[in-house]
C-alpha cells in the first residue's frame, strides 16, 4: 500500500512540475513580461519534476531508498510550517491553506513509513541510514 502512495504521488508531482512551467511561459508570454521569474520558475518545475521521479524511483526499492521519501517528506512538512507562519503573520495567499490538508498528511506518512520500512529513527534517517 505504501508503495503505491508513494508511487502514485510521486507521478502527481509531475503535475505540479508542469504547472510550475505553465507559470513560467506565462510570466514570458505576457503582455509586459515579469522580470526575474522564467528562469527560477523554469528550474523550480525541473526540480520538482525530478523529485517526481526519484520518489517514483524509490517506490521500487523501499527499503535501500527510504531516505528518497523520508526527506521528501521533509520538505512537504516544511512547507506546512511556512504556512502555520505565515497565516498569523498575513504572509500567505488563500490558495496556499491547501497545503496543510495535502502536503501535511502525505509528509506525515511519508516520514513514517521510511521508520517503519527500514526500522530506523527519525536521526537515523535524516543521516540516510536505511538500516538500524
Amino acid at each position: 500500500m505504501l508503495q503505491k502512495f508513494i508511487w502514485w504521488t510521486g507521478l502527481s508531482d509531475f503535475l505540479v512540475g508542469a504547472g510550475t512551467w505553465a507559470g513560467a511561459i506565462g510570466v514570458a508570454m505576457a503582455a509586459q513580461p515579469v522580470m526575474g521569474q522564467f528562469v527560477p520558475l523554469i528550474t523550480l518545475g525541473t526540480f520538482l519534476m525530478m523529485a517526481a521521479a526519484l520518489l517514483m524511483w524509490s517506490s521500487h526499492d523501499m527499503a535501500n531508498r527510504a531516505p528518497v521519501f523520508f526527506w521528501q517528506g521533509l520538505v512537504r512538512l516544511s512547507a506546512v510550517s511556512a504556512v502555520i507562519y505565515a497565516v498569523p503573520h498575513q504572509l500567505s495567499e488563500h490558495w496556499e491553506y491547501a497545503l496543510l490538508a495535502i502536503d501535511g498528511p502525505i509528509g506525515l506518512v511519508y516520514v513514517i513509513g521510511a521508520m517503519k520500512v527500514t526500522g530506523c529513527s527519525f536521526v537515523q534517517l535524516l543521516g540516510c541510514k536505511t538500516t538500524p
